[in-house]
C-alpha cells in the first residue's frame, strides 16, 4: 500500500510526512523524494504477541511517498510530481487551513478545488493523446479495441464536466483502464491542516468534488511526533487528544483503499498481513507464499474477538469457534488463519 502526498506549496506536506514517519529532525531539499515505510499500529498484534510470546513480531506496513521537484520551473515541477505519484495506490491531498504571520488568509476550499482540477487536467491530457493514437491506428487499418475507446471517451466526457474519475466507480476500477494510472481515479483523502486552536472542518458540502476528509493540526502534531512515547502520552492527555494524527491518518488510509488485516500466529512469529476487503482465502494464502496457494487444502480460521474472549486457541477450539474454510471463503478483518497446504 503506497500513498502519495500532494498539495500546494506551504500546505504542510513535509510536516505531515515527518509526523507520519516520526522523522522530525530531517531537513530535505525541494528536489528530494522521500519514502517512508511505516509499521501500522495495531493493538491486536500487541495482544497476540503477549499471548504467544513469539521470537518475532511483524506489523502490517504502509508506505507514504513525498514527491520531489525536478527543477525550479513551476510547470516542469508540477508535471514531474504527477508522474511520480501515478504509481501510488491512493493520494493524500494536504490543504492549508492555518494562518501565517503577515501572510494571506487560508482559502482551503478554493485550494482543494484548484488542485483537483489540476489532476483532472493531467488525466485529460493523457486521454486525449491516447484517443488520437487509437484514431490514427484505426485509420491505418490496425486493430483497435472498441471497448477501450468507449471507456476512454466516457472518461473524457466525465473530466470535461470537471468531475474526477473517482466520481464514477465503474471507470475508476475498470481493469481495461488500470494501466493508465489516472490521478483523479485514485482514492483521495483530504487533510485540512488547521491552526493549533481550530477544530473546524471547512465546508465541502456544496462541492461536487467532495471526498474523504479530516482535520489535522500539523504544527502541534509535529511537536508530539518529536517526543518520547511517555512525553507524547502526557502531552496528549493534557490537551485531551484522543488519538494522534499519525494513527488517524494510517487508519483512514486503510479505509480509503478498502484494506483489512488478517493474522498468522505461533511461537516463531506473530504477523499482520494486508489484503483487500473480500479477498478469497486462496488469494490471501498467496500473500504469504505462492506455494501455499499452489498446495492449498483448507484455511483454519478463528476470529480475533473469539480467541480473545476464550483466552486460548485450545479453549476456542473446544467451543467450536475454530472453523475450516475453503478456497472461496472471504477473509474478514481480524481473522487468525492457519493455512493447511501440501506441495
Amino acid at each position: 500500500m503506497k500513498l502519495g502526498l500532494i498539495g500546494k506549496s506551504q500546505s504542510g506536506k513535509d510536516t505531515l510526512f515527518d509526523v507520519l514517519t516520526k522523522n522530525c529532525g530531517h531537513v530535505n531539499a525541494p528536489t528530494e523524494r522521500r519514502i517512508g515505510t511505516i509499521a501500522v499500529p495495531d493493538s491486536r498484534v500487541d495482544v497476540l504477541t503477549r499471548m504467544y510470546q513469539p521470537r518475532k513480531t511483524t506489523y502490517a506496513q504502509v508506505e507514504y511517498f513525498l514527491p520531489g521537484a525536478a527543477d525550479h520551473e513551476q510547470a516542469k515541477r508540477e508535471s514531474s510530481i504527477w508522474t511520480q505519484v501515478r504509481a501510488c495506490d491512493g493520494l493524500i491531498q494536504v490543504v492549508r487551513n492555518f494562518h501565517e504571520y503577515g501572510g494571506a488568509d487560508p482559502t482551503p476550499v478554493e485550494d482543494f478545488v484548484a488542485l483537483t482540477q489540476e489532476l483532472i487536467l493531467a488525466d485529460l491530457l493523457v486521454i486525449e493523446k491516447r484517443l488520437e493514437r487509437l484514431t490514427a491506428d484505426k485509420q491505418r487499418g490496425r486493430s483497435v479495441d472498441p471497448k477501450e475507446t468507449a471507456l476512454l471517451t466516457e472518461c473524457r466526457e466525465t473530466l470535461e464536466s470537471e468531475m474526477p474519475l473517482r466520481s464514477k466507480s465503474h471507470l475508476a476500477s475498470h481493469p481495461l483502464l488500470r494501466g493508465y494510472t489516472f490521478l483523479s481515479a485514485k482514492p483521495t483523502l483530504v487533510l485540512f491542516n488547521n491552526d493549533d486552536d481550530c477544530d473546524d472542518m471547512p465546508d465541502l458540502s456544496s462541492s461536487p468534488l467532495a471526498t474523504e476528509s479530516m482535520v489535522i493540526k500539523g504544527k502541534l502534531e509535529h511537536e508530539i511526533a518529536g517526543l518520547s512515547e511517555e512525553e507524547a502520552a502526557a502531552f496528549m492527555a493534557e490537551f485531551d487528544i484522543q488519538a494522534s494524527a499519525r494513527e488517524r491518518v494510517i487508519e483512514k488510509s486503510y479505509e480509503l483503499l478498502g484494506l483489512v488485516s488478517f493474522f498468522t500466529v505461533g511461537e516463531d512469529e506473530v504477523r499482520a498481513w494486508t489484503i483487500a476487503r473480500n479477498t478469497d482465502a486462496l488469494d490471501a494464502a498467496e500473500v504469504i507464499h505462492s506455494d501455499i496457494k499452489k498446495g492449498f487444502i483448507r484455511a483454519e480460521v478463528i476470529a480475533y474477538d473469539d480467541l480473545l474472549a476464550e483466552g486460548s486457541y485450545a479453549a476456542a477450539r473446544r467451543k467450536g469457534l475454530v472453523r475450516l474454510e475453503g478456497k472461496t471463503y472471504k477473509v474478514a478483518d481480524g481473522d487468525i488463519i492457519n493455512f493447511r497446504f501440501n506441495v
